[in-house]
């Protein structure tokens, strides 16, 4: 049975590539492993499709998913009232005449910081960076799949290197039940310079925008420059303060909401309740700055809101299903029998870039690099343990390699909350930023090969 727990990623693979339509992929996927499931159990067969709907539904009560599917809805009514109050052109206009985003280099420039800024949380991060920047990148005429490109290959490098976040507490939390001979801080700390796949990926984000040059499928869409937002360039300038405010109360708010469910600690805090309760408190803060400025009334701002929500159906419709795909895969044990390719009897230098490698197979077919952490973590301590390597390499290749996979999937969550917060189609998305992520992935690969044969 081991080998058949790969064939639902697959499933979702082929179909994407075949016929282009991921919500019909993830179904199928969802429903190869909830048949494969049966198998293993007293159930029917037949009750496949059943057993699929109850996967969605259970799926969608647990309150940290649920959290991510209301935010992700509640950031379409944000978009709409920040971009129909003209809020948007607006900050567009007004950065272009101040000099801050006058050129191409400067806009990646700023949408690239914004990610970095906003390292606390992935969502918010890709999600302030693509507000942003939606309407720069239009007016200059940058593709937003170069935008999804940049904030995506951002938030999660930088996120997984400053580590002040619920990243760093989750990684912190899976390597405290081992007894090493550093303390857990100063093993996740020790990783930093060893991040191969992070650091390049911010290096070539760099130089995509300090050169101003693309290449491979991403070319092809600078020439197209399609967007699934299209109304901003009919919507007229009002005040920058329309989106400005709504933002910075978003920002201000998951820091605080960050301290408050922490008890005071930021790294303790959860990131899914508070990027939904401070995207929540800014759909209010535009609510009533649209309704006091008299732009509409309680009526047509209630519209608008609905309106801008179910532009992002669709996408929140794939989140949902990646995320019921993951659980299906967890319990097939998916991610546990890609974890054996590792081997238990590789050369000792093949160990650190076979952990890279098997981190970016399990985060490419189960759509998750957190699920992937929580796999192969339990394998490579025991590895530092037994055979003495050194703990920071060891995870290191770990979280790069969960970032990596993550980068070239198209059925994980997060990819698809890019696309969203882009405004880019998905798998124009994934498309154009694989062949970026496979050159890091090949380099780093080289990198973690050299330093095994090296200190190995």
């Amino acid at each position: 049975m081991d080998w058949l727990s790969i064939l639902p990623p697959i499933i979702a693979i082929t179909v994407v590539i075949w016929k282009k339509e991921v919500i019909l992929a993830l179904l199928l996927s969802i429903l190869s492993a909830e048949f494969l499931l049966t198998l293993n159990s007293d159930a029917s067969s037949l009750a496949t499709p059943i057993n699929t709907v109850e996967r969605i539904v259970s799926t969608v009560g647990d309150a940290g998913n649920a959290r991510i599917l209301i935010f992700s809805l509640m950031v379409g009514a944000l978009l709409a009232f920040i971009r129909d109050s003209g809020g948007v052109a607006a900050m567009v206009n007004k950065l272009i005449a101040s000099g801050i985003a006058s050129t191409k280099r400067r806009v990646g420039g700023i949408t690239m910081f914004t990610g970095v800024a906003v390292f606390i949380e992935s969502n918010l991060s890709v999600l302030t960076a693509g507000i942003l920047a939606r309407g720069l990148f239009d007016k200059f005429k940058m593709s937003r799949a170069r935008l999804a490109y940049v904030i995506d290959s951002t938030s999660a490098p930088v996120c997984i290197l400053i580590l002040l976040n619920g990243w760093g507490a989750y990684i912190l939390a899976l390597l405290s039940s081992y007894e090493l001979e550093q303390n857990p801080l100063e093993i996740l700390w020790s990783t930093l310079p060893y991040n191969i796949y992070a650091w390049l990926t911010l290096v070539v984000v760099g130089y995509t925008i300090v050169s101003d040059k693309v290449y491979g499928p991403m070319a092809e869409a600078e020439k197209r420059l399609e967007s699934t937002d299209s109304k901003l360039a009919v919507t007229e300038a009002s005040k920058a303060r329309f989106m400005l405010v709504p933002m910075m109360v978003m920002i201000g708010g998951m820091l605080g909401f960050m301290f408050w469910t922490g008890n005071g600690d930021l790294t303790a805090g959860s990131g899914s309740k508070s990027v939904l309760y401070a995207t929540f408190l800014a759909c209010i803060v535009a609510y009533v700055m649209l309704v006091a400025a008299k732009k509409t009334d309680h009526k047509g701002a209630f519209k608008m809101g609905f309106n801008g929500m179910s532009e992002l159906l669709p996408l929140v419709t794939i989140v949902l299903l990646s995320i019921t795909l993951g659980a299906s895969l967890k319990e097939l044990g998916t991610g546990t029998f890609v974890a054996g390719l590792v081997g238990d009897h590789l050369a000792l230098y093949l160990v650190i870039p076979m952990l890279f490698i098997a981190g970016g197979i399990i985060s490419f077919t189960t759509g998750t690099s957190w699920g992937t952490f929580a796999i192969l973590i339990p394998i490579g301590m025991p590895l530092v343990q037994s055979l003495g390597l050194p703990p920071e390499i060891v995870l290191a290749a770990i979280l790069g390699g969960g970032i990596f996979g993550d980068h070239c999937s198209p059925i994980s969550d997060t990819t698809a909350i890019s696309s969203l917060a882009a405004g880019c189609d998905l798998l124009t998305h994934v498309r154009t930023q694989l062949p970026y992520a496979l050159g890091v992935g090949a380099v780093t690969i080289a990198g973690y090969l050299a330093i095994g044969l090296i200190a190995f």
